[in-house]
């Protein structure tokens, strides 16, 4: 089974997708990788999910990912006295403090003492996703007074968000420890982080990851953008989580700010995911908007690596039909004439690498001869990243020995994983890459393809060296 397009495909699950016949179905109409929202997820329960995933495998013999994302510190106010709820009038004075009675239309509690130990005059606090607005006028660490700026009824336990506030302790809370601990030892092969604020949280979490993993920083705070750079190198990959971020910052710094991550992503060769409220209206209809698909279209154009599905394939009522409608979208998008084009305009220029030298090279011999498959041998999956990183025509047909490297590469745009055992010499790494070019349907009995390895053979971040090899009757005969 090959993907008729380069961008990548991630569903949530969720109880809209939670059998295996439904996961098979997703599966078949696009997904790539599937994602487990800790959020709502017992780690008790990961082990049974990710092994529903890996049966998929056998299935359809094809590697599948498997994302877990990491819930984050979820902040709240207090709760409120009476009903639950008080109404917030426009320039009204209101506090938050360090008291834990049940919270007036002047006060309420805000179980949080780092908040009140960060806040300064001036900061902005969002409540309730976006709907209320206060702006601090002086704070301790026993109480912040603040004024009501766009006011509105406010319920016991809504959410806090800080555009402003550095928080001075980690994304990671207790349950993420526990949760990223679990995911890991269940077999996952992304780790995502909530609202990360610094390259010290991703720190904190490949510590507890220890390498069996690889991890996600979730860019939706705006204080993660004033570090971007620090956070990126930090992380393997990078996902754009517009939902918080278009709560914590103008909407319409939103799509700027998307573009500015994409490309600085891609130029550090980090695989970047788009995600939240993609297909949004496909939750309850079987049709996107028009705005909708534009804005899928505008990620692939962008180059990004995957784009995501959330609620439309957790809880929606039609997931199959907005995973395949996420696929006729890609799959036209890629076959637009001014879609290379794009993409070209966009190239980094590679590191003072043997490997990066390599894989330039690699692309320009096939646009050059216009090949269709770039072989790369990896075992760590290095090169495949690195070829990637080029956004090359040519398909990246990565071979690899280590299943768990295979399932890793769902995520990276235009490459196409196969588990086989590593070359034993040159003329095995160039006859077993045309034999699988073959069998996996991108190359065919007189065509040529270039076969990208590192030797000695086994040997990780060793790639050093680039052949062009002709499909013989011999590998035709193999496959």
């Amino acid at each position: 089974m090959k993907r008729e397009r380069r961008i990548k495909i991630i569903a949530t699950l969720g109880p809209a997708s939670s059998t295996p016949e439904m996961c098979a179905k997703l599966f078949e109409a696009g997904v790539d990788v599937f994602r487990i929202n800790m959020s709502h997820t017992q780690r008790e329960s990961l082990p049974e999910r990710v092994a529903m995933l890996r049966a998929l495998e056998t299935q359809f013999r094809r590697p599948v990912g498997i994302l877990a994302d990491l819930q984050g510190p979820k902040l709240r106010v207090g709760a409120f006295g009476g009903d639950g709820a008080v109404v917030l009038e426009n320039g009204a004075r209101f506090i938050l403090d360090a008291d834990p009675t049940p919270g007036t239309v002047k006060r309420v509690h805000l179980p949080h003492p780092e908040i009140l130990t960060a806040l300064e005059p001036g900061h902005t606090l969002i409540l309730d996703d976006g709907k209320l607005r206060l702006v601090v006028e002086k704070a301790n660490e026993k109480q912040a007074v603040t004024r009501v700026v766009v006011g509105g009824r406010l319920a016991s336990r809504k959410g806090v968000s800080l555009p402003d506030t550095t928080i001075a302790v980690s994304a990671m809370t207790e349950k993420d420890r526990s949760d990223a601990e679990a995911a890991a030892e269940a077999g996952v092969d992304w780790i995502a982080l909530s609202f990360v604020q610094r390259p010290e949280d991703m720190a904190d979490l490949r510590k507890i990851v220890r390498g069996r993993a690889l991890t996600m920083a979730k860019i939706e705070k705006p204080q993660a953008l004033g570090r971007l750079e620090e956070i990126i190198d930090a992380s393997d990959s990078i996902m754009v989580a517009r939902g918080d971020l278009g709560v914590e910052m103008p909407l319409e710094k939103v799509p700027g700010t998307q573009k500015r991550i994409t490309r600085l992503s891609r130029r550090k060769g980090k695989p970047v995911i788009v995600a939240t409220q993609m297909l949004e209206s496909m939750i309850t209809s079987p049709v996107p908007t028009r705005a909708e698909v534009s804005d899928v279209a505008t990620a692939v154009f962008e180059g990004a690596d995957a784009v995501m599905l959330s609620a439309e394939s957790a809880a929606g009522q039609f997931p199959i039909e907005a995973v395949a409608m996420m696929n006729r979208i890609a799959e036209e998008v890629e076959s637009e004439s001014i879609y290379r084009s794009i993409l070209e305009a966009q190239r980094a220029e590679p590191e003072e690498t043997g490997a990066d030298a390599i894989a330039k090279a690699s692309h320009e011999i096939a646009d050059t001869l216009n090949l269709k498959v770039i072989a790369a041998w990896t075992s760590s999956g290095s090169t495949a990243f690195r070829l990637a990183r080029e956004r090359p025509n040519s398909t990246v047909l990565a071979l690899t020995p280590n299943r768990a490297t295979a399932r890793r590469l769902t995520l990276v745009w235009g490459v196409h994983a196969v588990v086989t055992k590593d070359a034993s010499d040159i003329d095995d790494m160039a006859s077993r890459a045309c034999k699988f070019a073959v069998r996996e349907d991108f190359a065919k009995l007189g065509d040529r393809i270039i076969v990208v390895a590192g030797v000695p053979f086994g040997t990780p971040g060793a790639t050093n060296m680039v052949r062009i090899a002709f499909v013989a009757k011999e590998h035709v005969e193999k496959a």
